[in-house]
């Protein structure tokens, strides 16, 4: 069935179209008609014909002036122009408009319905083009997870390289670092006393359980990180691959991205009949990308949560049994995060714990607080966070660890620890301060385009969870929320002049549906456009 609409402003002219679709189309064709250019234009907005029949010249907006309009919002109608005019100035603006015909008045029948003809036979080659690509496109998706499959083990299992660049051709990876994340799954023990995840029993047979459900556990995956790549069902657990565009992730990072794992994990748990546990890797380049799988594995052994980060895991070293390695822990993890009230608590507790259980050791104490000091101004210098690194700014820190006193000592410590920390945390607000400031200019130029939160993650080069958070905790508002204010504001600036029309400012503003924006606009002003306009216009 093929939608055509009529446009002629003689009622006559109109009758004979029919009459001769009818007889020789028989009941392929739905008609409307119309005989305004106004009217074309409003019954092709809520049509969309895939065959319009235009006269030049109606009342108004002429044949010309409508079929740019109708354009706009349905770029696959197909134009026939019947007129009384036959001016090569007509017939070439046809020609420039992509009018397929050009038929004058009087009418020859048999023209008018070749003409039709050859339009329908435009349309059902489109259609079958359209067919055949969503064919193609669902035949690809069932190959997609085979390649996939297929490059996660190349990149773990084989001692080269070879056949990586194919993979990364076919799947449209530009990354040149990533890290290996081990999912595995079973159930929980019945001997578990806390009721965690921390020892999965029956691992192969919840494997083979719910193989039938990967499908949902890739979507799930896809959705935690839509550039993630995952390989198959591998007896007991599913290794994915994160691309990454930098060799190093910093601490921030890892903290979110051991959040969104849990995220992760919960929905997969709702989605399957099983319980999971999920080890993360360092990131690596390609080559060495079998590291980090061994660093995800052996993080699932070693940690007792639910996600296990390799750069978590303790070291391998065995320490006294009353040292504080917890207390130790807290306050690296404090510099690291910027945190400066928990940096100086962390530090006066363990500058505590120094004194208060070995008073009689003042070398260790001096020894270890010169350690810790210069380890939080590496993470600082690291971070790029302390400014210029100069070999020969330390040099008296020898000479005041060992000649001050104990108070002293302890206020010197606390100082370097704050500082470093604070040097962190200004940094990074600095470098949020700074994504936030691009995300705005962004936004400000590109409004009235189709922009989304993945492409301005993607601009700034960070992840899209990162900066929704981020954005949020600057501007108050999410990213929806800010570019539809900008776009109202610049809509009710349009509305002031009234060169243009309401579908014109739709657009300028990035919408395509003028009934949406109309919606939008009277959601957030209280009025319709056209109302906001006449408001104006009283006023001024």
């Amino acid at each position: 069935m093929y939608k055509v609409l009529l446009a002629d402003d003689e009622g006559i002219a109109l009758d004979a179209l029919k009459f001769i679709l009818n007889k020789d189309f028989h009941d392929c064709c739905t008609i409307r008609t119309a005989q305004t250019g106004r009217g074309v234009i409003e019954i092709a907005d809520t049509f969309r014909p895939d065959i319009a029949v235009m006269d030049i010249q109606m009342p108004g907006i002429n044949g010309m002036e409508a079929i740019k309009e109708i354009h706009n919002f349905s770029p696959s109608t197909i134009f026939i122009i019947v007129s009384a005019y036959d001016r090569f100035t007509y017939a070439k603006e046809a020609i420039r408009l992509g009018v397929m015909e050009y038929l004058t008045k009087p009418l020859d029948r048999e023209q008018f319905a070749d003409a039709m003809r050859n339009a329908m036979r435009s349309i059902d080659k489109e259609k079958e083009r359209r067919n055949s690509s969503l064919r193609n496109r669902e035949k690809l998706e069932s190959v997609v997870p085979i390649i996939e499959s297929g490059f996660v083990y190349s990149l773990i299992l084989s001692d080269s390289t070879d056949g990586l660049a194919d993979y990364c051709s076919l799947l449209e990876i530009t990354a040149k670092y990533g890290c290996i994340m081990v999912i595995e799954f079973g159930e929980i023990s019945n001997s578990s006393s806390d009721n965690t995840n921390s020892h999965l029993q029956n691992r192969i047979g919840t494997g083979i359980r719910i193989r039938d459900s990967f499908p949902r556990i890739r979507e799930a995956v896809k959705e935690f990180d839509s550039s993630s790549i995952t390989g198959s069902v591998m007896s007991d657990k599913i290794i994915v691959f994160l691309p990454f565009d930098h060799e190093t992730q910093e601490y921030n990072d890892r903290i979110r991205m051991i959040e969104r794992v849990r995220v992760l994990i919960s929905n997969l748990e709702s989605k399957t009949d099983a319980k999971y546990r999920v080890g993360i890797g360092s990131v690596q380049p390609f080559p060495d990308m079998r590291i980090s799988y061994r660093e995800a594995v052996e993080s699932l052994k070693e940690g007792t949560d639910t996600v296990a980060h390799a750069n978590d895991l303790p070291v391998a070293c065995e320490y006294e049994k009353d040292y504080p390695i917890d207390l130790e822990k807290k306050l690296f993890a404090a510099v690291e995060a910027g945190d400066v009230n928990a940096s100086s608590d962390y530090a006066d507790r363990f500058f505590s714990w120094m004194t208060d259980t070995h008073r009689d050791m003042i070398q260790s104490i001096r020894l270890k607080s010169l350690e810790f000091v210069l380890w939080a101004e590496h993470v600082a210098y690291s971070n790029g966070a302390k400014g210029q690194y100069r070999f020969g700014d330390r040099q008296d820190y020898m000479d005041i660890c060992y000649s001050s006193d104990i108070d002293t000592l302890r206020k010197w410590f606390d100082d370097h620890i704050t500082d470093a920390s604070r040097c962190v945390i200004t940094k990074n607000t600095t470098q949020a301060d700074n994504l936030i400031d691009q995300a705005r200019k962004y936004i400000s130029t590109e409004y009235m385009n189709d922009i989304s939160l993945d492409d301005i993650s993607r601009r700034i080069n960070i992840s899209s969870y990162y900066f929704s958070k981020l954005f949020k905790e600057e501007t108050g508002v999410n990213f929806i929320e800010y570019l539809t204010d900008l776009r109202m504001e610049k809509s009710k600036e349009l509305l002031a002049s009234p060169n243009m029309s309401i579908k014109d400012i739709c657009v300028s503003v990035g919408y395509q549906d003028p009934n949406y924006f109309s919606r939008i606009f009277k959601k957030i002003n209280g009025v319709t456009p056209s109302e906001y306009r006449e408001q104006i216009t009283v006023t001024t």
